[in-house]
């Protein structure tokens, strides 16, 4: 019997795929530029029983109900969750794959909401199941375009590679060096674990929005920047350094574009220090990257500000908001002594501005996307 014969056969296919925090790099991918993500230990699992049905009718653990997914659907179909299943279904099928019809039930850890992309997890996971299900071959770079497609077209929120790209390539104790202009992915050492360094993850328990207006709107200015200084994105000036944007007269655009320009920097500047495993370093710039987004793109919130300034005031050695913005998740990084008087320091100084109590976890890099047992 051959593969593709025993793939034919009815059962189920397990996939699971990690959500993702961004260590530096914000806003940069769809600029062309840098970034530094690592895959996280959350999974979302996609249990999937291919048939013969012209449709897949999808459950999910978060969620009532059932959703039946056409296969020949198209944008417009389907929204809210499932949009995402139906998205993963179109853009296969519109990049000349096959998709079989079948039963999906999704069970996921990644939460929705908090900026550790939990869509890309839940759209990796989809993708992966349907491709072992139909015996596709498609490598990686690949599944993070079909997905991203996916995202952009189907769903219509405007993203750029990254958080696809993460979920994919994860590996344990690694940072995914990034580039987006040559869509290429290296693996950077990141164990911050063996230097008596803890990476903390900060859930604000602000949902982000960044599917929405404010997100656009950042991608636009960036777009018109690129287009007043007469290049395709504004990677093709990073060699100038933001010298470059004298020639910009909209001070909102070259606000945007100096935040891009100065985070791509801070990207290599955080790859070199983790070389030397100087994570004092890494950390200083964390915070640097954090004042950017607040002052320069203004993605942050007075909420998210209030959670990194008090990690870093209580020894952390940098904290940043991680993610699209307008909510979600800081991360920080704390010497193994301090870590429990930063907790208790943003617990409590949170707590006290009136926000919820954030949920604070030790994390690390994990491994990416693949069959789960």
């Amino acid at each position: 019997m051959s593969a593709g014969s025993r793939m034919r056969e009815n059962h189920s296919v397990v996939y699971a795929a990690p959500g993702r925090i961004n260590l530096i790099g914000e806003h940069t991918d769809y600029n062309l530029g840098f970034a530094l993500p690592i895959a996280l230990p959350e999974r979302t699992v996609v249990t999937y029983d291919a048939g013969d049905a012209g449709h897949v009718a999808v459950r999910s653990d978060h969620e009532d109900g059932e959703v039946v997914v056409p296969l020949d659907t198209g944008p417009g179909d389907v929204d809210g969750w499932a949009a995402y299943v139906a998205g993963v279904i179109w853009a296969l099928r519109r990049s000349g794959h096959e998709v079989r019809g079948g039963t999906m039930s999704i069970s996921s850890q990644v939460e929705m909401g908090s900026g550790v992309a939990s869509s890309a997890a839940l759209e990796c996971a989809v993708l992966g199941a349907l491709a072992v299900a139909a015996d596709l071959r498609i490598d990686r770079t690949e599944q993070a375009r079909i997905a991203q497609r996916a995202e952009n077209d189907y769903v219509g929120a405007p993203t750029g590679l990254m958080d696809q790209l993460a979920s994919l390539f994860g590996e344990p104790k690694r940072a995914l060096l990034t580039d987006f202009e040559s869509t290429t992915v290296r693996p950077v050492t990141f164990d911050p674990d063996a230097a008596g360094v803890a990476l903390l993850l900060i859930n604000s328990r602000a949902p982000h929005r960044h599917a929405g207006g404010e997100y656009a709107s950042r991608r636009a200015s960036c777009e018109r920047a690129a287009a007043a200084l007469g290049v395709a994105s504004l990677r093709d000036v990073q060699d100038q350094g933001i010298s470059a944007l004298d020639r910009l007269v909209d001070p909102v655009d070259v606000r945007r574009a100096r935040h891009i320009l100065t985070d791509n920097q801070r990207v290599l500047d955080v790859v070199a220090a983790l070389r030397r495993s100087d994570f004092t370093e890494v950390g200083l710039l964390l915070t640097t990257s954090h004042a950017s987004m607040r002052d320069d793109f203004e993605i942050t919130t007075a909420h998210i500000d209030l959670i990194a300034d008090t990690a870093v005031q209580a020894g952390a050695l940098g904290a940043r908001m991680t993610g699209g913005g307008f909510g979600g998740c800081v991360i920080a990084l704390v010497a193994d002594g301090k870590v429990d008087a930063v907790v208790d320091a943003v617990q409590r100084t949170v707590v006290d501005a009136g926000y919820n109590e954030p949920a604070i976890t030790r994390t690390y890099a994990a491994a990416g996307a693949g069959p789960s047992t």
